[in-house]
C-alpha cells in the first residue's frame, strides 16, 4: 500500500524557476523596516552553533549590522586579515541554512563558508578535530528541491582543492571526506551509524547535503566545514570544543577557508557578479 505513494518530495521540477525570491522578500522586509539598502561582505559564514558569533561579540571583534533586513536573524561584522566578513549564527538544520545562504547571496555574498558541530560516525578518529566535507548522503528534504534524486551532494572539486591546499599551507588540522545530513538527530540508530562507517561516511550534521545541492544548482561558491566534536553523546568528554582556544581554532580554519573560496574560487568575478541585485 505505502510503496504506492507519490511523495511530493520528489514531484520538482528542477527547470522551472522559483516564484517567491530571496531578493523580493528582503526588499519587502527592508521598506517595511524602513531600513536603508544594504550589501553584505563578499565572504560570509553560517556559524551553526552561534558560539563563534558569540566569542566575537563577548572579545569586541564583532559589530551588529542594523541594516540586515532578514526577518529571522542577525548579521554581525568582522575584521579579520585584512578583509570584512559577515557572520550570522544559530542557523540549525538544513531548511533553516539554505534559506539564509540564498538571502546572503541575494544580498552581494560570493563565497560562502558554513561551520557545524558534527558527530563522529568513523572509529578511527578522535574529536574533537575539523573535518573539509567534499561529498554530503543527502537524508534531508531540502536537497530534493535544488536537485534531483542521487544519494549524495557533492562539493565542487575545485573550491574544495583550493581550501584544502590553503588549509595544509596554514599548517592547520583538519581532514577532507564525506559527512551524512539528516534531518533527525535523534534517529540516529546503531545499525544506520554501522551502515555509514562501511559507506566511508566520517561524521553526522544537518546542513551540507542541503547547502552543496544549493550552491550547485544555483552556481554559488560554498564550502562545508564540520568541527566533529562528539560520538553522539556516548563519551564523557563529548561536545568539548577546547573553551575560546577551540573557538580561535575554528575561527582561523573558516577565514582561512573563505580566503581560499575568494580567491580561488571555481570562476572569476565577472562585472555581473558586481551589480546589486
Amino acid at each position: 500500500m505505502t510503496a504506492n505513494i507519490r511523495l511530493p518530495l520528489f514531484e520538482h521540477d528542477h527547470e522551472s524557476p522559483p516564484v517567491f525570491l530571496p531578493g523580493n522578500m528582503l526588499e519587502s522586509a527592508r521598506i517595511q523596516k524602513k531600513l536603508p539598502s544594504l550589501m553584505v561582505p563578499a565572504g560570509c559564514l553560517l556559524d551553526f552553533d552561534g558560539e563563534l558569533v558569540e566569542f566575537l561579540v563577548a572579545s569586541g571583534q564583532a559589530r551588529l549590522e542594523p541594516t540586515w533586513p532578514c526577518f529571522h536573524t542577525r548579521l554581525y561584522l568582522w575584521h579579520a586579515n585584512d578583509t570584512d566578513y559577515g557572520i550570522i549564527g544559530g542557523t540549525v538544520g538544513a531548511p533553516f541554512a539554505v534559506l539564509v545562504a540564498e538571502e546572503l547571496f541575494a544580498l552581494g555574498c560570493k563565497a560562502l563558508v558554513t561551520i557545524s558541530s558534527a558527530g563522529l560516525i568513523a572509529e578511527d578518529l578522535q574529536p574533537p578535530l575539523f573535518l573539509l566535507i567534499d561529498k554530503a548522503l543527502r537524508d534531508e528534504g531540502t536537497s530534493c528541491h535544488y536537485l534531483s534524486p542521487q544519494r549524495f551532494a557533492f562539493a565542487s572539486p575545485p573550491l574544495v582543492d583550493a581550501v584544502a591546499r590553503r588549509l595544509s599551507e596554514a599548517e592547520l588540522p583538519f581532514m577532507q571526506g564525506s559527512s551524512w545530513t539528516t534531518d533527525a538527530p535523534f534517529r540516529e540508530t546503531s545499525e544506520l551509524i554501522a551502515a555509514r562507517r562501511i559507506e566511508g561516511i566520517v561524521a553526522v550534521e544537518m546542513e551540507a547535503a542541503a547547502l552543496l545541492a544549493m550552491a550547485e544548482a544555483l552556481d554559488k561558491r560554498v564550502v562545508c566545514l564540520a568541527h566533529i566534536t562528539n560520538a553522539m553523546a556516548t563519551r564523557a568528554d563529548d561536545f568539548e570544543k577546547g573553551g575560546d582556544d577551540g573557538n580561535e581554532a575554528a575561527l582561523k580554519v573558516c577565514t582561512t577557508a573563505l580566503s581560499a573560496l575568494l580567491e580561488n574560487g571555481r570562476k572569476p568575478l565577472t562585472e555581473s557578479d558586481e551589480e546589486e541585485p
